[in-house]
């Protein structure tokens, strides 16, 4: 009997979460995801998924402060989000 996987969820997201189409989302959604997914339960997991749909320049001026966050996704994710404390500098 083959051992059960572990749940491709994580995977997915984070797969998903770095190939958006341009190097600053994949970094900053991307790098969000890698910092904070650990901590996430099974809705706050939902809620990124949700957030993925989106597209990439809402989702970054969203977390810059440029645009209103949408209802559906004001809250500790988006704070957490905001305070862009999980970018690498390169330098």
């Amino acid at each position: 009997m083959r051992p059960m996987l572990e749940d491709p969820t994580p995977k997915r997201l984070r797969w998903r979460a770095h190939h958006r189409g341009t190097k600053e989302a994949d970094r900053m959604i991307g790098g969000f995801f890698d910092a904070h997914h650990q901590q996430w339960n099974a809705q706050e997991m939902a809620l990124f998924e949700a957030l993925l749909e989106e597209q990439d320049v809402d989702i970054m001026a969203w977390c810059i402060g440029t645009q209103k966050v949408p209802e559906r996704f004001e809250g500790e994710m988006m704070i957490a989000m905001q305070r862009l404390d999980y970018l690498p500098i390169d330098r």
